[in-house]
């Protein structure tokens, strides 16, 4: 079973960027109840580096534990490390670096420097997934582009149908730069929570697709992943505007 969608809905980017990192903390905390580490999937983009920035600055982060959380990433560009077009450089700038994490848990995509292809980072990623015994994620965030791509998971892309794999390599990505490597959608069935973080009205008509009942994942891909325990659409009232 899964979580139907839930709509929260604030009044700009900012708000929306520091409730979601408190919440994100609140999350955090609950899954460390539960479990030795919490394990994070990690999102590029404005606001998933936005959130991330509002989480480093929420009084209650220094009741996690920084060292048992686990951190990979949704979707990596198959760009050299450093590069600040890399999802994980841009949330380091953000503040990433600056939660206490444990640097040996904070999992990246290997490039072009480390890696002889995408089909190699995609393979190398997803054996490290199976070592650190990821069975299940307590929380995958998502940004979600203006045609309802979520991760490297385009409209009509063939990577979109990979199965019975953790990871793939997308190449001719519609959205520079063409090669990357992306978790696949059989991968984040195993959320508990899944959250969606849009903002800015460039995004009203996909997060309005995306959450028409009956919608196809092959014409919108956000309207595929959820969580079993919570799905959210944690959205600023531009990102909102053509919701009925």
């Amino acid at each position: 079973m899964t979580a139907e969608p839930r709509v929260v809905v604030h009044p700009d980017k900012q708000a929306l960027a520091d409730a979601a990192g408190a919440r994100l903390v609140t999350a955090l905390l609950d899954a460390q109840t539960r479990k030795p580490e919490a394990q994070i999937a990690l999102t590029g983009g404005s606001m998933g580096s936005a959130i991330l920035a509002s989480a480093a600055r929420t009084p209650g982060r220094s009741a996690v534990d920084w060292s048992r959380v686990r951190v990979w990433w949704g979707d990596e560009r198959y760009l050299p490390a450093g590069d600040p077009d890399r999802n994980d450089t841009q949330n380091d700038k953000a503040g990433l670096r600056d939660l206490g994490l444990d640097p040996a848990k904070v999992h990246r995509v290997a490039g072009p420097d480390a890696s002889d292809s995408a089909e190699a980072s995609a393979d190398a990623y997803a054996q490290s997934i199976r070592e650190h015994g990821q069975h299940e994620w307590d929380l995958v965030l998502f940004g979600v582009g203006p045609d309802g791509h979520v991760a490297s998971l385009f409209p009509h892309h063939p990577a979109q149908r990979t199965t019975d794999a953790i990871a793939v390599a997308v190449h001719d990505s519609p959205k520079p730069p063409p090669d990357r490597v992306s978790l696949t959608f059989e991968c984040f069935e195993r959320s508990r929570e899944v959250w969606f973080l849009v903002s800015g009205e460039d995004k009203a008509e996909a997060v309005s697709a995306a959450l028409t009942p009956g919608t196809d994942r092959w014409d919108v891909p956000a309207a595929g992943p959820r969580g079993t325990d919570a799905t959210l659409w944690l959205v600023d009232a531009a990102a909102a505007s053509r919701l009925g």
